[in-house]
This record gives structure tokens, C-alpha cells and sequence, in this order.
């Protein structure tokens, strides 16, 4: 029997009917419409469905819609919510060649920002660790792990732009 629920996805709420077994992945991709969220393995071991809630990077394969009442979710469409510009890890993705077949891109994207929001200089063997998780077939790592060290310094730099 489906349950009403509003999520908090991206700074918008979404009334949606969800039956208690649907993964937050389903929600997302197949009653919000965000496809930037990718269906992987199914049991959390690529990372290609990863999402930010509360700030926590998570597996949406592996969380159920209906324990996500009430939390902030973010996908890989939030990080730039204007549409105009992109972020700056999105950015550095982009001009450090770290996206090939982009399937695992939306991932490594969103487990680089929850890195750099706890860590914002990270080391190449931190990077490696924050994206652990997530894996990518057609890279050889190298230039996803300069992309999140230059994507760092772009926001370190943005922020110490900005007036206090």
C-alpha cells in the first residue's frame, strides 16, 4: 500500500506516493524525474547512485524513499541549481578531462563534494580514499583526482572572494 511522503530534493518538496520497498533511487529517477542519478550494481557498490543527504554522502540504491521524509536531499542537479553555471567541481571535471563515458560522473561528483565540504585541501591519497566507493571503467583515475584537487582549490578560492 503506497504512503504520501514529501521529500526535500535539491530545495523543492515532492509530494510523492511510494510504496515501502522503493529505493530512493527509484523515487528520484522514476516519480522526481532526475536521471542525473544513475541505476549501477543495485547494491551499493559502484557509487553511480549517490546522492548527498543531510549532508552524508549515501547510496540512494540502498536507502528507502520512505526514511527520507523530512531530510535534505541533494543530487547532482542541485550542485548547480541556477542552471546557468556550474559548480566548481563540475567545472573542474570538464577542463581536467575526468569524464569519459560519464555514467559514474554524477557519483564522483557528489562524494568529491561531500570530501571537500569536510575537507577542502585534500591530498591525492584522501581523494582516493573519499572516492573509494565510486567506480569508473573507462578512466584510470588520474585525471578525477586532479579534477577534485583543482575543483578544491576553485572553491577555497571562491570563498576567500567572497566579502564577510
Amino acid at each position: 500500500m503506497k504512503q504520501v511522503i514529501v521529500l526535500n530534493v535539491n530545495g523543492d518538496p515532492y509530494t510523492v506516493a511510494v510504496d515501502p520497498w522503493q529505493t530512493l533511487n527509484e523515487v528520484l529517477r522514476e516519480e522526481i524525474n532526475l536521471t542525473g542519478v544513475k541505476i549501477g550494481c543495485g547494491s551499493g557498490d559502484c557509487g553511480a547512485c549517490t546522492v548527498m543527504v543531510d549532508g552524508r554522502a549515501v547510496s540512494s540504491c540502498l536507502s528507502l524513499a520512505i526514511e527520507m521524509e523530512g531530510k535534505a536531499i541533494m543530487t547532482v542537479e542541485g550542485m548547480a541549481p541556477s542552471g546557468e553555471t556550474l559548480h566548481p567541481i563540475q567545472e573542474a571535471f570538464i577542463e581536467k578531462g575526468a569524464i569519459q563515458c560519464g555514467f559514474c560522473t554524477s557519483g564522483m561528483e557528489i562524494s568529491a563534494l561531500h570530501l571537500l565540504n569536510h575537507n577542502p585541501s585534500p591530498t591525492d591519497t584522501e581523494i582516493r580514499e573519499a572516492l573509494s566507493g565510486n567506480l569508473c571503467r573507462c578512466t584510470g583515475y588520474t585525471k578525477i583526482v586532479e579534477a577534485v584537487a583543482a575543483a578544491g582549490q576553485k572553491m577555497k578560492d571562491a570563498s576567500e572572494r567572497k566579502p564577510s
